[in-house]
């Protein structure tokens, strides 16, 4: 087959792009994008690179593909810019892997993410937005117990969520909110901190997904109150340890089973996901969020994860669309 990559590159959105420090964190190196491409090619297709933004619209309509393998995070500060691509895409009728446009909306948006988990019966914990640093007078404190984290509203890839996003008391919670609200432009969310297991969960595929594996995320130095802040991630092999598959208590696995599969199903999320729950000290888990975007980097935990259990890149990229095609059966006879 004759399969487009779709992809935004750090330096390509970095020409058009200002922020906070961390403001490229969720876009892909070359190198990935070239690994993705190489695992796609080892499967015998062949592959066009899109790229992204003006010209990924460009190359869409001047390349014919059978499907597109969508790793696109968009371009802008909009809460809606995982949806971009696959718009584009499904107003040219193109087949591509990956959730549509209206779960990568509702999945960016962690606040909304949590109110449509919760209704479904996911345990998550407690929070507030605010979009203004006088709505502070507003939220009843009394429902929280510090520290609380602090987090923007609309990112991914840990952007925002460093080890002082906790804080201790009102006045530390004020100051970052006021911070935060200046640097990425968007409401933030107050949000109760579970103390415990770090745990991420891998999904593949559909009707219904498999769970690939749990794995906790251990840090090597003990403290009960860790943060896999962005800090952590971009050190991550010297800072932390993977336990996959996870030791959890048996009820605990079963619990976080069936919540990954009810948010799944509730957001509507296709093909593959990551997601990020908390454990307490009862083995309770508590969701957090899920990616329906997630990397697919030597860096990122779906692979990392992947690789625990013996899967090689060529494989994870090889079942992620296998289940896309799955959904466009028309594609595999060309």
């Amino acid at each position: 087959m004759r399969i487009g990559l779709a992809y935004d590159l750090k330096e390509s959105v970095a020409l058009e792009l200002a922020g906070p420090e961390d403001a490229l964190e969720e876009y892909d190196s070359a190198a990935t994008v070239e690994l993705i491409a190489g695992s796609l090619k080892s499967h015998g297709h062949s592959v066009v690179m899109l790229g992204g933004g003006r010209e990924f619209i460009d190359n869409i309509i001047n390349e014919p593909v059978d499907i597109v393998f969508n790793i696109a995070e968009g371009r802008g500060c909009y809460r809606s810019r995982e949806a971009q691509v696959p718009a584009v895409l499904e107003m040219l009728d193109i087949p591509y892997s990956g959730s549509d446009p209206q779960c990568l909306t509702i999945c960016l948006d962690k606040p909304l993410t949590k109110i449509l988990v919760a209704a479904s019966g996911v345990r998550t914990p407690h929070f507030c937005v605010v979009d203004d640093v006088r709505q502070l007078s507003e939220v009843s404190w009394e429902q929280f117990t510090f520290p609380v984290i602090i987090k923007p509203a609309y990112e991914g890839s840990s952007k925002g969520i460093r080890q002082a996003s906790l804080s201790e008391n009102l006045e530390d919670a004020g100051a970052l909110v006021h911070h935060l609200l200046k640097s990425y432009q968007q409401p933030i969310m107050i949000e109760e901190f579970i103390s415990g297991e770090e745990v991420t969960v891998g999904m593949i595929g559909n009707s219904p997904p498999a769970i690939l594996s749990f794995m906790r995320v251990v840090p090597r130095q003990k403290c009960d109150r860790f943060v896999y802040s962005l800090e952590v991630k971009r050190d991550w092999q010297n800072l932390v340890d993977y336990e996959c598959p996870a030791r959890l208590s048996e009820e605990t696995i079963r619990e976080i089973n069936a919540s990954s599969l009810k948010a799944f199903e509730t957001l509507g999320c296709r093909d593959f996901a990551r997601l990020d729950f908390r454990v307490d000290a009862e083995g309770a888990p508590y969701f957090i969020e899920i990616n329906p975007l997630p990397g697919l980097g030597t860096h990122s935990d779906l692979y990392i994860m992947a690789t625990m259990i013996g899967w090689s890149h060529p494989q994870l990229v090889g079942e992620i669309l296998n289940a896309a095609l799955r959904r466009h059966p028309q594609c595999v006879s060309v």
